[in-house]
């Protein structure tokens, strides 16, 4: 037999296959050959086999046999063997296989080698995939190359050093006196590394931090000799040496972190890159943002940091998106400490939501509506507003939102406060809020002076177009309740309407295909109400109202039997029963009004509970129910867990209300359960006295982030000695900037008095990351459970 093929030589025969099947032929019938090789201990073709297999390697065919040859390799005493030989060991080992820690002696004889070829190889494949043990027991061999060895050695020793503190961090202390030496080397590659040596030491031991600052004049001269030197070996872009100032950059930001010494000595040096740094190219860029995050990151001088903005600004007029994208980013980190700076660019930030890049448009949108205040709001709404008409579906849904907490919190008028909304849910159609149409109704409501140019204007609206159902729910709970107003004229543009018009355009929405369930029943609401509004139509109202006593939909058919009821039993009482609303309190969230919350959860519209059980995976609970190890008789989805007897006769009929109608008990505590990322859920706890053992627990979540978090979920769990009901959910939405929240009704059975323990879980959609969290809650008021 000859000898075996050499590497080209395969190359170019699996090059030369013509069809996939043909390559893999070629290929197993080399790994056949390897294989014998291997078995026969051929010693003098054994590097050349392991380099033909490592290009297998590379092509994606097993090569995991000759793990083992990289060990034989490694401890031969010729170059040539051992560089193939560490060459397998980082391609086909790594720290999971025990495999590696065979090479260790090896290793530890080829750093002690006189050649430092060699001692370059073993610390290349140390810093590649040396484990925890590994680099415990070589950390001795590195630190001595540090400090005797040439300039090719150290190095790459510096590297490994780095990679050993990640790895042990307890082996910091053996680093540090020679990492001080290394910051005075004049050799590019060793100072780098250096560099990075005492940024890690920094990073894994902050009391460090103090030793190193007695080093910064040494590290500000390195920095001025980069400006001011020129280095054709070390030059990117017109820019000297930009990976170094980088990293020079970093460490100085890690020192000053908590030292204005640090802050005052390099603000000058800061300045000075600010201003002379080229900004035509990316390596320009990368050091000033580099600057730009040291002077935002430590306690620098008003000046710099509005130094900072500006160039952050200049950002954002570059025709990269990348680095558009980095400077929005980095604007929202500074719009609560450098407001007026960053607001400088306001017109800058408005210009980006132009932008066809969605991810542009999503950090531009949030900095924007953190700039909006008083002042500025006519013209910041205006421009997100025609934002509005043309972003990306998925963030039309947290502009309306946007918009919304901000018209509440800055309207210069009710009037504006009200055209604006209204002008939102005609272009946001369904992408708002689930409490939008409440909070909406709310403002009409006490809003008296304007109902009837209010009901004008959302008469005309319906007129047109019944598609936006939020705004149509609206509209017919305005007219059902100032309907007379479109009649009378009472507005500041009056409209020739009579009262068969406006019933024409109700019965129009009861009768389309397109309007929800929910429409229908606001619609039907409205008639009626309309019944002691108008004098002329009454039998027409009842007529319709009649048709609607068969209707399919049990919500609809419930409303138009009572309602055909009140015409022959109680039309005595019908306008006062029909009358116009009271102006509602607005719901808190403090804590003596967690029932009336839950009052109004139960009014609210129903939620189906087939979505509901989708989005609560079965697995979810198990894993979440098995953490406490109970049985699955105790879940918390209401569609399938067993009611006991004593929680059935308080959720049969008007569960809600009758526990309304006992006394609350308020010397419980309220008990924060989590509080992350502006995430804030809070427990609030009444006990029945009709009923000691059982515990009605109204979780409350807000959210005070920037961002809008959806698909909030809440998933709870008790041991077996205790039994669970979760109520559905108001919503999913847990408005940004604490403007609403979403409520829950626990209800928890505790016949025997044991210590209450839970587990939950959290998953929600916030700034696009999918979030799940989980957490156990042992701290229960005694008066919950006692």
């Amino acid at each position: 037999m000859g000898p075996p093929l050499k590497l080209h030589e395969l190359i170019q025969e699996i090059r030369s296959a013509k069809t996939q099947s043909e390559e893999r032929e070629v290929i197993q019938r080399e790994c056949a050959d390897i294989r014998s090789s291997f078995r026969d201990e051929d010693s003098l073709y054994r590097g050349r086999s392991l380099a033909k297999l490592l290009y297998v390697h590379m092509l994606g065919y097993p090569a995991h046999f000759g793990q083992m040859e990289c060990l034989k390799l490694i401890a031969s005493s010729k170059f040539t063997d051992k560089r193939i030989g560490y060459l397998g060991a980082m391609m086909l080992l790594d720290e999971r296989q025990d495999a590696h820690l065979l090479i260790t002696n090896s290793m530890k004889r080829d750093l002690e080698h006189s050649s430092p070829v060699i001692k370059g190889l073993a610390l290349c494949t140390l810093a590649c995939l040396g484990s925890t043990e590994m680099c415990r027991d070589l950390a001795g061999e590195v630190e001595q190359l540090l400090q005797n060895s040439t300039g090719h050695v150290k190095k790459k020793a510096v590297l490994c050093a780095v990679h050993i503190i990640r790895k042990v961090p307890e082996l910091v202390e053996m680093f540090v006196p020679v990492s001080e030496e290394l910051l005075g080397e004049k050799r590019h590659g060793v100072l780098y590394g250096a560099v990075l040596l005492v940024t890690e030491i920094c990073q894994q031991q902050p009391e460090a931090c103090k030793r190193f600052c007695k080093l910064l004049p040494l590290l500000l001269q390195k920095l001025k000799q980069i400006m001011s030197g020129y280095s054709p070996d070390h030059v990117v872009s017109g820019v000297t040496d930009p990976f170094l100032q980088v990293r020079l950059l970093h460490l100085l930001k890690i020192l000053g972190q908590n030292d204005e010494s640090v802050c005052d000595a390099m603000s000058d040096l800061l300045a000075q890159v600010s201003t002379c740094t080229d900004t035509q190219s990316n390596a320009g860029n990368s050091v000033l943002y580099e600057t730009v995050l040291t002077i935002v990151d430590t306690k620098s001088a008003s000046g710099l940091r509005v130094l900072a903005v500006n160039i952050l600004g200049r950002f954002l007029l570059s025709n990269d998106k990348n680095i558009r994208y980095v400077a929005l980013t980095s604007l929202n980190r500074l719009v609560q400490s450098d407001y007026a700076a960053v607001q400088r660019h306001r017109g800058t930030i408005v210009e980006c939501l132009r932008q066809t890049d969605s991810s542009l448009n999503k950090k531009a949108l949030e900095l924007c509506f953190a700039l909006v205040n008083e002042t500025n709001i006519l013209p910041m709404m205006k421009e997100i507003q025609r934002f509005l008409q043309t972003c990306p579906l998925e963030l039309k849904q947290q502009c309306t939102s946007g918009i919304f907490l901000c018209a509440e919190r800055y309207s210069p008028s009710t009037r504006w406060h009200i055209d604006t909304i209204m002008g939102t849910l005609v272009t946001a159609g369904e992408s708002v809020r689930d409490d939008t149409v409440s909070q909406l109704i709310h403002l009409i409501s006490g809003a008296s002076e304007l109902h009837g140019y209010i009901v004008r204007r959302l008469y005309l609206a319906v007129s047109e177009d019944i598609g936006q159902q939020p705004l149509v729910q609206v509209a017919t709970w305005c007219i059902g309740e100032y309907g007379e107003l479109l009649i009378s004229g009472s507005s500041e543009e009056p409209v020739k309407v009579s009262e068969d018009d406006v019933l024409d355009v109700l019965e129009g929405i009861l009768q389309s295909h397109i309007s929800l369930p929910n429409t229908r029943a606001y619609t039907l609401t409205a008639i009626m109400k309309l019944s002691t509004r108008f004098k002329h139509c009454t039998d027409r109202i009842r007529r319709v109202v009649s048709i609607y006593s068969s209707c399919h939909d049990v919500e609809l058919q419930q409303r138009a039997v009572e309602y055909n009821a009140m015409f022959k039993k109680y039309d005595h009482m019908r306008s006062a029963i029909l009358e116009k609303m009271p102006l509602p309190e607005k719901s808190t969230e403090d804590n003596e009004h967690a029932m009336p919350e839950l009052s109004e959860a139960k009014k609210s519209i129903p939620i189906d509970n087939s979505q509901i059980n989708s989005i609560q995976p079965t697995s979810q609970v198990t894993d979440l129910l098995g953490l406490l190890e109970v049985s699955t008789d105790t879940t918390m989805n209401p569609s399938s867990t067993p009611v006991p007897p004593l929680l059935q006769n308080i959720t049969s009929g008007s569960s809600l209300l009758d526990l309304l109608d006992e006394p609350i008990n308020h010397a419980i505590p309220t008990l924060v359960v989590y509080s992350k990322d502006g995430l804030q859920v809070e427990f609030s706890f009444m006990r029945p006295p009709s009923n000691p053992a059982l515990l009605v627990i109204t979780s409350s979540a807000t959210n005070s982030s920037s961002s809008d978090i959806s698909d909030f979920q809440l998933q709870a769990a008790v041991p077996k000695s205790i039994q669970i009901q979760l109520q559905a959910p108001n919503g999913s939405l847990v408005p940004a900037f604490e403007g609403g929240s979403v409520t829950q009704c626990i209800r928890v059975l505790n016949p025997q008095k044991v210590p209450l323990k839970m587990r939950l879980r959290f998953s929600c959609l916030h700034n696009g990351n999918t979030v799940q969290e989980m957490c156990e809650v042992s701290n229960f008021p005694s008066a919950t459970w006692q």
